[in-house]
C-alpha cells in the first residue's frame, strides 16, 4: 500500500497491512428471443479472465451458505467473518469494522379485531410453514415485525388511510372522517413503510397495522388462475412484508448519532425525530381481508375516495370507516438495545493512491432466507473477489484502490454504510471515484440501473460486453428492451444513500422479473433459496451475469487510464431536471425567478465540453500530468452539489440534484430544495434553493474548469 493509503489507515484504522443441486422445473417465461440486435464489445485478455472465472455454480453455492442461518443486523458477526474469509482466499486484504448502534428486536406482538356486537377475530400474525422450502420451518427463523417499531398498545376503533401518504390525509380530512386517537390501517406501496407511520403519527393516530395487498401482484394471483407458492407463482396468502419504519427521508444511519459515527461511549442524540412513537406491525393480505372487510359500508367508500392506489385488488370496497363501536386492539414489544453490527472490509491497492473505487452490498436480512434481498448482491460479490482473485494471481494490480464492503444493518435504516462513510469521510472526499451498490441482485432476468449522470454512459458500454445469461442476446438488447433505455434516478433505500449525500457519484443495481413473471416475496420467509432455485433465477444465470457486468464495471473503472465518466452527460440530465422543474413550478401558478439556476446549468455545461476535451488532448499526446489533473477534476466534482448545506429540516441530504422525496423515502426528487417548497407553495424558500442550487452548481463548474 502506498504512503498516502499507509497513512490514512493510521487515522482511520481501516485498511489492513500488505502483508497480509438439484434440478428444478422451471416455469417457462418467453422473453429471451434468441436473436442478436448488438454484437458484443470484444474483451482484453484480462476482462476475458474475468468473465470466465464467473460461474452460476459457486454462485449457487454462495447463496446457499448465506440463506441458510439467520443474519439480521447485529447477530451475523459468522458470517461477517466468512465473507471476510472467502474475500482473504482470493488475495484481497481484509477486515471488520464494527459499530455500536441503536437497534431494537421483537419479543411480542398481539392483534385481534372486536366487532360491535362482541364478536372477534385474531389474525395469525405468522407466516406459513412449507414442506417444500426448509427455510420456513428454522426454529430460529425471524417473526414478523417492524424494525424499529414502538413498544406500545392500542385499543380503538380504526381507519383506513390507503398508502398512507401526508395527500391521503389532506384526503380523509376533507371527508371529515375523525383521525385523532384512531388506529391506521395502511396498504403497502406508494411510500416508504416509515413515513406510513409518521404521517399516521403526525395526524394523532395511535398505532398502525400494514398490510400487502394482491394489487401489487397484476395478473399473477390465485384470483386470476395462478396457483399460489410453492405450488405456482403467485404470492402466498400468509406472506408478510417485514421491514424498518425508520423515518427514512429525516436521515439514515444510527438514529442516536446524526452525523457522527456510532462507536461505544459516543454521544447519543434523542431520536424521537427518526423513529416513532406508536406501535405498528405488518400483516399478510389473508390476515387484513377480515379487517378491511369490517369498514365495508362505513365512511366513505374506495371508489368515492379518488386517490391514487387507495383501491386494491381484495374482495372489500376499501371504505374509510370507522365502524362505530368496531375496535382493533394491538400490542407491540420491542427490546431496546445498542449492539455491534459487522461490516466486512477487502482491499486490493491500486498504484494510484489517491483514486478509489467502492463496491458494496448489505449482508443482513430480515429472514433466514434472502435469497433476493440481500444474498443475490452478496453472493455476486464474493463471486466478483474470487475472479479478482484469479487476476492478482497472475501478478495485476489495479491503477486505482478497489475497496469491497459487505454492510450489516442496512435493513433497519443503511447502518453499516452510514456509519462507515462517517467514520471514514474526510479519506472518501479526498479518494473516492465511485461508489457501485448491488442490493437485489438479482430475482430475475430483466437487468436496470440507477446512477448518477455521469456513470451512464460506462454503464451502457459495459452491458455490451456481457452476453445475458448465456444466449446470444448482450445485456445491453435485454435491457434496452425492457427499461426503453431508461435509466433511474437515485433516491433513498440503499447504501449508496450516504455515498450520494457526500457528494461520491453511485450506482445501483440489479435484475428482477416484469409484470408476467412469478411474485418475488420481499422481506417475507419465501425470499428463499427453494424460491430462487425454483422461480427466482432457476439455474442463477442472471446472477452469473450480473456477476459478470459488475466485476467489469468496477475492472473498467479501476484500471483505465482516464476515469470513465461522461459530464456533458450530466449537463444534459440537469437540464432535463431544469424543464421538469419548470413544469412544476407553471402547475403550481407560481411566481419563480429560476434565471440564476439555468446560468449556472449553462456553465457547467460548458465546463463539462471544456474538461473532455482536455481529456482527450491528454491521451492524445500521452501527456499524463494532465490525465491526471482531468482525473481528480472528475474525481472531484460532484462535491461541489453537496457543498451548501443539507435540504431544510434535513440536513444529512446535501445533495442539490437529487435526493428522496421528504414523503416517498425512496424514490428521488430533483432539485429537491426547490420542488419542494414550490410543492409546499413556499415562494421564498423555493427562491432560496434556487440560489443555492445554482451556487452548488457553479461550485461544481468551477472545479472542472480548464
Amino acid at each position: 500500500m502506498r504512503d498516502y493509503i499507509r497513512n490514512a489507515q493510521a487515522l482511520i484504522a481501516f485498511l489492513l497491512t500488505c502483508t497480509n443441486a438439484c434440478s428444478h422445473e422451471r416455469l417457462s417465461h418467453p422473453i429471451l428471443v434468441r436473436k442478436q440486435d448488438t454484437p458484443l464489445s470484444p474483451l482484453n485478455p484480462e476482462e476475458t479472465v474475468l468473465v470466465d472465472a464467473i460461474s452460476n455454480t459457486t454462485i449457487s453455492e454462495w447463496s446457499h451458505y448465506y440463506t441458510h442461518g439467520a443474519h439480521l443486523a447485529g447477530k451475523n458477526l459468522t458470517m461477517a467473518q466468512w465473507t471476510a474469509d472467502r474475500w482473504k482466499e482470493n488475495g484481497w486484504n481484509t477486515s471488520i469494522a464494527s459499530y455500536d448502534v441503536f437497534i431494537n428486536y421483537p419479543v411480542n406482538k398481539s392483534l385481534s379485531l372486536t366487532y360491535s356486537n362482541g364478536s372477534v377475530y385474531e389474525p395469525s400474525l405468522v407466516e406459513a410453514v412449507l414442506n417444500e422450502d426448509d427455510t420456513t420451518s428454522y426454529p430460529n427463523r425471524i417473526p414478523t415485525f417492524h424494525g424499529y417499531s414502538a413498544s406500545g398498545s392500542a385499543n380503538a376503533e380504526f381507519v383506513y388511510v390507503g398508502r398512507g401518504q401526508q395527500v391521503d390525509f389532506d384526503r380523509l380530512i376533507d371527508l371529515g372522517v375523525p383521525l385523532e386517537g384512531k388506529v391506521a390501517i395502511a396498504k403497502y406501496g406508494g411510500p416508504f413503510r416509515g413515513l406510513k407511520v409518521k404521517n399516521a403519527q403526525e395526524n394523532g393516530m395511535v398505532g398502525v397495522v400494514i398490510f400487502t395487498d394482491t394489487s401489487d401482484d397484476g395478473n399473477i394471483t390465485e384470483a386470476k388462475g395462478h396457483a399460489a407458492y410453492p405450488d405456482g407463482p403467485a404470492r402466498n396468502p400468509s406472506a408478510v412484508q417485514r421491514g424498518s419504519v425508520q423515518f427514512l427521508s429525516i436521515y439514515p444511519g444510527d438514529p442516536t448519532t446524526p452525523g457522527y459515527p456510532s462507536k461505544e461511549g459516543s454521544p447519543r442524540a434523542d431520536h424521537s425525530q427518526v423513529v416513532p412513537g406508536i406501535p405498528s406491525i405488518p400483516i399478510s393480505y389473508i390476515d387484513a381481508i377480515p379487517i378491511l372487510a369490517a369498514l365495508d359500508g362505513y365512511g366513505t367508500a374506495g371508489v368515492d375516495v379518488n386517490r391514487t392506489g387507495w383501491v386494491g385488488a381484495l374482495n372489500t370496497s376499501y371504505s374509510t370507516g370507522p365502524a362505530v363501536g368496531t375496535k382493533i386492539s394491538m400490542s407491540n414489544l420491542m427490546e431496546e438495545t445498542y449492539t455491534p453490527i459487522w461490516n466486512s472490509i477487502g482491499i486490493i491497492n491500486g498504484t494510484i493512491a489517491d483514486e478509489t473505487i467502492v463496491i458494496g452490498n448489505h449482508r443482513d436480512a430480515w429472514i433466514v432466507g434472502g435469497a433476493a434481498d440481500p444474498n443475490s448482491g452478496t453472493a455476486i460479490i464474493v463471486e466478483l473477489a474470487k475472479a479478482f482473485g484469479q487476476l492478482l494471481s497472475e501478478g495485476w494490480r489495479p491503477k486505482r484502490n478497489i475497496v469491497l464492503c459487505s454492510w450489516d444493518g442496512e435493513e433497519y435504516g443503511l447502518l453499516g454504510s452510514t456509519e462507515w462513510v462517517e467514520e471514514y469521510v474526510p479519506w472518501l472526499t479526498e479518494t473516492a471515484v465511485s461508489y457501485l451498490n448491488i442490493d437485489v441482485g438479482a430475482s430475475g432476468p430483466w437487468p436496470s440501473i440507477d446512477a448518477t449522470p455521469e456513470l451512464h454512459t460506462i454503464a451502457t458500454d459495459v452491458m455490451r460486453k456481457i452476453s445475458w445469461m448465456d444466449t446470444n442476446r448482450t445485456m445491453y438488447d435485454v435491457w434496452f428492451e425492457y427499461n426503453k433505455g431508461s435509466i433511474g434516478v437515485l433516491g433513498s433505500g440503499s447504501d449508496y444513500t450516504s455515498f450520494v449525500h457526500n457528494g461520491i457519484g453511485s450506482m445501483d443495481m440489479g435484475a428482477g422479473w416484469d409484470a408476467t413473471g412469478p411474485i418475488y416475496h420481499y422481506h417475507s420467509n419465501f425470499d428463499s433459496y427453494h424460491w430462487m432455485s425454483t422461480f427466482g433465477d432457476p439455474s442463477f444465470l442472471a446472477h452469473k451475469s450480473m456477476a459478470q457486468y459488475l466485476t467489469l464495471l468496477a475492472y473498467n473503472l479501476a484500471n483505465q487510464d482516464g476515469i470513465q465518466f461522461d459530464l456533458p452527460n450530466y449537463a444534459t440530465q440537469l437540464e432535463k431536471y431544469y424543464d421538469n422543474l419548470l413544469s412544476t413550478i407553471n402547475s403550481a401558478s407560481l411566481a419563480l425567478d429560476t434565471t440564476a439556476l439555468q446560468s449556472a446549468i449553462a456553465e457547467f455545461r460548458t465546463g463539462a465540453t471544456e474538461v473532455q476535451e482536455l481529456e482527450d488532448h491528454a491521451i492524445a499526446t500521452d501527456d499524463s500530468e494532465l490525465l491526471t489533473l482531468v482525473n481528480h477534476k472528475y474525481r472531484d466534482f460532484q462535491r461541489g452539489f453537496v457543498s451548501q448545506g443539507g435540504l431544510p429540516g434535513r440536513e444529512f441530504y446535501k445533495h442539490l440534484i437529487f435526493a428522496p422525496g421528504i414523503d416517498t423515502g425512496y424514490a428521488a426528487t430533483t432539485f429537491p430544495g426547490i420542488t419542494e417548497a414550490v410543492q409546499a407553495g413556499n415562494v421564498s424558500l423555493a427562491a432560496e434553493f434556487v440560489q443555492k442550487t445554482a451556487d452548488a452548481i457553479l461550485v461544481s463548474a468551477n472545479i472542472i474548469k480548464t
